[in-house]
């Protein structure tokens, strides 16, 4: 082990998580959990048990793309990537969220008729 923070698992993503480049996770559900001595809304995914505490700024993504009702979020992509903060006077890492952008299709045959 060379990472310290590996002796201490966690439920939750954090930003080393996504090892610098953004991944794309499914949503399959939203809880209320405590977390801390605070109660928080934690979204969960397909692609890992852990889950992303929501903060203000990421709930706020997520509804303006998918809308304010958590129930319609499933089965929904959303786009995890490395970020910095403001904290206490500190720029801190983060997770933010967007919607994942859209690869560009390319159609079957680009020049149909021609021969």
């Amino acid at each position: 082990m060379s990472d310290i923070m590996n002796a201490f698992p966690s439920d939750y993503l954090k930003e080393a998580d996504l090892m610098g480049s953004p991944k794309t996770f499914t949503m399959v559900s939203v809880s209320v959990e405590k977390v801390g001595d605070d109660t928080k809304p934690v979204v969960h995914f397909q692609e890992d048990a852990r889950g992303l505490v929501l903060n203000k700024t990421n709930a706020n993504t997520i509804s303006d793309v998918y809308g304010r009702e958590t129930d319609d979020w499933t089965g929904k992509k959303i786009e995890l990537y490395p970020h910095t903060t403001e904290f206490q006077g500190h720029m801190v890492p983060c997770i933010r969220v967007r919607k994942p952008q859209q690869a560009a299709s390319t159609p079957d045959d680009p020049f149909p008729g021609d021969l």
